[in-house]
């Protein structure tokens, strides 16, 4: 009989899933061990593994857990009873929202799926392309006749294009929130430069680069390391 879980449970692994995430997203996933994660989570590794069987399902935890939440915040923003720019304009708002508080997790989902095996990386890029086809849909609502000459799908991943990769240089406290990059996307999307408003900001904006360079969209392919990796660890 298999022993009950604690009240906590899902709490402790959620925790430790945010705390891999951000190993992962500044070491690489080869270059972190579940020594180092269980270390960072205040575990012991015989503890680490009550939550996870290996390092290969904590990667997949971390990826599938945050493609799902996106996938669970287009459905809820696709429930609203709004107009189609409004609501592509609360999808824009909610995904920078969302990834100013999971930049470690999308950035594991960017760039480190290719580590995943077959079964895994087919859930991950299945959930991607819904979320990817939400959008879509609702471009070609707005403007049918981008549909209509096959431009419509092309339109969403320049869209993608402006917000995917704000977790390399925009960081949660600095001069630019990501409320205000939230907008200024949304009004650059639907109007173009003449669209965008100056916003008063606290300090003169900075730019903090990632040591880690992005990878190509939607492909999981990484581009080479801005700096010496850690030699593969298990």
């Amino acid at each position: 009989m298999a022993r009950p879980r604690a009240a906590t449970y899902d709490d402790q692994r959620d925790r430790i899933l945010h705390q891999a995430a951000e190993l992962f997203a500044l070491q690489g996933y080869g270059g972190t061990s579940m020594n180092e994660v269980a270390r960072a989570c205040g575990v012991s590794k015989a503890a680490l593994y009550h939550y996870v069987r290996d390092k290969s399902e904590l990667l997949a935890l971390i990826a599938l857990t945050h493609v799902g939440r996106l996938e669970q915040l287009t459905e809820d923003v696709l429930r609203e009873r709004v107009s189609a720019p409004q609501r592509l304009r609360r999808l824009i708002l909610r995904f920078v929202d969302e990834y100013a508080g999971s930049r470690h997790e999308h950035r594991v989902l960017t760039e480190d799926v290719k580590f995943l095996g077959p079964r895994e990386q087919e859930q991950v890029v299945a959930a991607q392309q819904r979320v990817v086809q939400a959008f879509a849909d609702v471009v070609r609502e707005i403007r049918p006749e981008l549909a209509e000459a096959g431009l419509h799908k092309a339109v969403t991943m320049l869209l993608f294009g402006m917000i995917n990769w704000m977790f390399t240089w925009l960081r949660p406290g600095g001069a630019i929130t990501h409320d205000q990059m939230g907008e200024m996307v949304a009004a650059l999307f639907f109007g173009g430069l003449d669209a965008v408003r100056p916003q008063p900001c606290t300090a003169t904006p900075t730019l903090t680069l990632a040591k880690r360079a992005p990878a190509a969209t939607v492909s999981t392919k990484r581009q080479p390391a801005a700096r010496p990796r850690k030699p593969a660890v298990s």
